[in-house]
């Protein structure tokens, strides 16, 4: 009895049948553009084209850094590629300068990223300069930023490193690797004693990197964070590589963390 009720029920129509395997396969197939009344046939390389286009269409996000819309996508494919994983968040100049595909390419994206920098540098020491001034009519007594002046006196304890279980940290100027640490070491709420080398003894200097790299000025006044002269400390240690270096008391031996 089933299968005679199943017999009995009506066929569709091979018209139909055709007519629905031709809708799913104009919905799987690339669009056919139209150019000049004639019909330009749907390839592989007219749906790239037709993709790119669609991408390159879109409001041009490369705009702020001096880049074509061209090479706004081509960081934009670069960053869902291996370089992405590699160096997640990492800003288009940097990109693009690093996959570069020829010396010509590569010192462009350079001399954008120095202008690029200029300028960020610039609105955040004019926004560091009004805030300063701001702090200092209202804590005139305050430094906005301190220096650990203990910790830079004497020759006789510039190779002396304190050992009170927390973390040294040595940083120099013109080091991104070393801002990127300092700020990590924030975010984790960790407290540690920063040297800085090369600063020759020269406040200023320190206080200035300290700003330009987003020292809490509230972790300096509780000392949760100290700002120190190096004064050979790093070199004393012996413990050799590149900085930023961050070291702890080890049984009685600094390490590299």
């Amino acid at each position: 009895m089933n299968s005679a009720k199943n017999f009995s029920r009506p066929l569709r129509p091979l018209s139909a049948l055709i007519a629905a395997g031709c809708l799913a396969w104009s919905l799987l197939s690339p669009p056919v553009f139209a150019k000049n009344d004639k019909i330009i046939k749907p390839t592989i390389s007219n749906t790239v084209e037709w993709q790119t286009a669609k991408i390159i269409g879109t409001p041009n996000g490369g705009d702020d850094w001096g880049l074509s819309p061209q090479e706004w996508l081509r960081y934009q494919q670069l960053m869902q590629g291996p370089r992405g994983i590699y160096s997640p968040g990492l800003d288009p100049l940097t990109a693009l300068g690093i996959e570069a595909r020829s010396a010509e390419e590569r010192l462009r994206y350079a001399e954008l990223q120095v202008q690029a920098e200029r300028q960020r540098v610039d609105k955040e020491l004019a926004y560091q300069r009004a805030y300063d001034q701001a702090f200092a009519r209202l804590y005139p007594e305050e430094k906005v930023i301190q220096i650990s002046s203990a910790q830079s006196s004497p020759a006789t304890t510039q190779t002396i490193l304190r050992s009170d279980g927390r973390l040294a940290v040595f940083v120099e100027e013109n080091c991104s690797a070393c801002v990127a640490r300092v700020q990590d070491l924030q975010t984790r709420k960790q407290s540690f004693d920063l040297y800085f080398v090369g600063g020759q003894g020269d406040d200023e200097r320190i206080r200035r990197w300290a700003i330009l790299a987003g020292i809490d000025p509230g972790g300096v006044r509780s000392r949760r964070i100290t700002l120190n002269h190096d004064d050979g400390r790093w070199l004393g240690l012996r413990l050799g590589g590149e900085l930023p270096a961050i070291v702890r008391e080890v049984n009685g031996k600094w390490q590299r963390q």
